[in-house]
């Protein structure tokens, strides 16, 4: 029975990462792209609609931190795997990705404020919830959503050592989920977007270029593919469960 994970560890630009022996277990035993795209505007709720819905902020609507309903709706990733009757489940720690699908289509949901406790805090105890829950679990797909890289990025500076601590920590919590969740999941490890100084959003290199990482069936070892983008990634999930592709989207499926 296939089963997925997404992890997504906002503000990760690929040079933060190179060294981490997670990143290389990665590389050496999956499919990867060091250099994808994300889409413009480079910031945190476009970047995330852009992935679940597969198509550009145009489309889809969304261009600042404020959602709004799409006047064109286009139905997402979690609705699709929902269709096909598949137990969705997300735990994140920053609340506007709450909006990223519509009611009724997710098993479980578990939301820690980065705001209240923190982001170092909550996305700790987001990873920990999300390791917990799903081993041995009815979830077919999950999403994991890692706020702290970005919260260090804006308050001390993209590849400062606060940043890179962060970094390097998302990355232990990837290597724990592989350990723990063995073959039980295909790993899916991305971002949303770059940054640099003490911001992202502008179409420059460090905020557009994202890695994207797929560890698992059915997956092959040790393939580096270029020229993906972000809108690549939902196609590729809902072909993995046989669940239905919109007309509407723009990615392509990585195989």
């Amino acid at each position: 029975m296939m089963k997925v994970l997404l992890v997504l560890s906002d503000g990760m630009r690929p040079d933060s990462i190179a060294e981490h022996k997670v990143v290389k277990h990665l590389m050496r035993n999956g499919t990867y792209c060091i250099e994808a795209q994300t889409v413009m505007p480079s910031v945190t709720l476009p970047c995330h609609m852009s992935l679940f819905h597969s198509v550009d902020p145009s489309r889809h609507g969304i261009t600042t931190n404020t959602y709004v309903p799409q006047m064109r709706p286009i139905s997402g990733l979690f609705e699709q795997l929902a269709k096909k009757g598949k137990n969705c489940a997300m735990f994140y720690n920053w609340e506007e990705l709450r909006d990223i699908t519509r009611p009724d289509n997710l098993c479980r949901s578990v939301y820690v404020s980065g705001h209240k406790y923190g982001n170092e805090a909550a996305t700790k105890e987001s990873f920990e919830t999300a390791k917990k829950m799903l081993k041995n679990s009815d979830i077919d797909f999950a999403f994991l959503y890692l706020g702290w890289p970005d919260g260090a990025g804006h308050g001390h500076g993209w590849m400062s050592d606060e940043y890179m601590r962060a970094i390097n920590e998302c990355n232990d919590m990837v290597g724990e989920l592989i350990n723990e969740l063995g073959d039980e999941f295909t790993i899916i490890y991305t971002a949303d977007h770059g940054g640099h100084d003490r911001m992202h959003g502008m179409d420059i290199p460090e905020d557009m270029t994202i890695p994207i990482f797929f560890l698992g069936k059915p997956f092959e070892a040790g393939k580096e593919i270029e020229g993906l983008s972000i809108k690549d990634i939902a196609p590729t999930i809902a072909t993995l469960f046989n669940a239905d592709i919109p007309e509407e989207w723009e990615g392509q499926i990585v195989d």
